[in-house]
């Protein structure tokens, strides 16, 4: 009798067939070749967003540069300029506006120089990095892409 149960179990025991593995590694192999692009171009995109909020705190550091030590004055709109303020990432280091030894997040390489240019009216017109990021036209933000970058408060759920 115990012979005979023994010889139902292992009768009953089934495993993989090499064609099933095969399958499986198959599926594998195709969620793979969709998934690597699309995670390199999220990797991307997000070295690219990190530039562009480097951008925009270098940009806000040198709003408080003027307010602090030009009182206010982004120009001169009666006397007739067509240019406005220049804030240099050397003059916001001297002040203290900003932190020595910025980074690029996406390259890891210490921003040497940057430039935020206003127009006449106080509007911000630029943004330029250098070395200039890899996902930026010549290390020039406009002023678009700049005031587009705002954080946005996160919304919390009751």
């Amino acid at each position: 009798m115990l012979a005979k149960l023994l010889k139902r179990v292992k009768k009953e025991e089934k495993g993989f067939t090499l064609i099933e593995l095969l399958a499986v590694i198959v599926i594998l192999g195709i969620i793979a070749v969709i998934a690597i692009p699309m995670i390199g171009g999220i990797i991307n995109n997000s070295k690219n967003d990190s530039d562009l909020a480097t951008a925009r705190q270098i940009y806000d550091a040198s709003r408080m540069y003027i307010i602090g030590e030009e009182n206010g004055q982004f120009g001169n709109p009666a006397a007739g300029a067509t240019t406005g303020a220049e804030v240099t990432l050397a003059e916001l280091r001297a002040g203290d506006y900003i932190e020595a030894g910025i980074l690029l997040p996406s390259t890891k390489n210490p921003i040497t120089a940057a430039v935020v240019n206003y127009g006449p009216t106080g509007e911000l017109v630029s943004v330029t990095i250098t070395p200039p990021p890899a996902g930026s036209n010549a290390g020039q933000y406009s002023h678009e892409q700049v005031l587009s970058s705002e954080l946005k408060p996160k919304t919390t759920t009751p």
